[in-house]
């Protein structure tokens, strides 16, 4: 059985800084502390947390959205989800950023929700703003 992860997260920087954080091979490399090759193309592969998160670039709009076929390497075997990150702009140029993260395995649920706030969303409230 799988669930959905929902999550929203303000951010003090604007859509263009929060895309970057999420997109950005050094820069989620720099985040997290492991290796990130994330490619800037629709269908291109990617890898975040030294190889332990992996899967494929479904859709990129900058700034506004990202959905990623994604998987861990603890998922089931042949067991995606489907990530999705949209960023609105806030009325003080901040970000919103809302997470959809469809087809977590249910004993993982727990996890993953925690693996975002404390690798991403915790994170980036701390650098972004830094980088300007």
């Amino acid at each position: 059985m799988c669930k959905t992860i929902k999550q929203k997260v303000k951010f003090k920087d604007s859509p263009r800084i929060i895309y970057q954080w999420m997109t950005d091979s050094k820069k989620v490399t720099a985040l997290t502390g492991e290796t990130a090759v994330i490619s800037q193309k629709i269908g291109g592969p990617f890898t975040t947390m030294s190889g332990k998160v992996s899967g494929i670039i479904v859709d990129l709009e900058p700034a506004k959205r990202i959905v990623q076929a994604w998987r861990r390497n603890d998922f089931p075997e042949g067991i995606f989800s489907m990530a999705s990150f949209t960023f609105n702009e806030t009325s003080d140029g901040g970000t919103e950023l809302i997470l959809t993260h469809r087809g977590v395995p249910k004993e993982l649920i727990t996890d993953v929700e925690g693996s975002w706030r404390k690798n991403f969303w915790n994170k980036i409230q701390k650098k972004a703003f830094t980088l300007k």
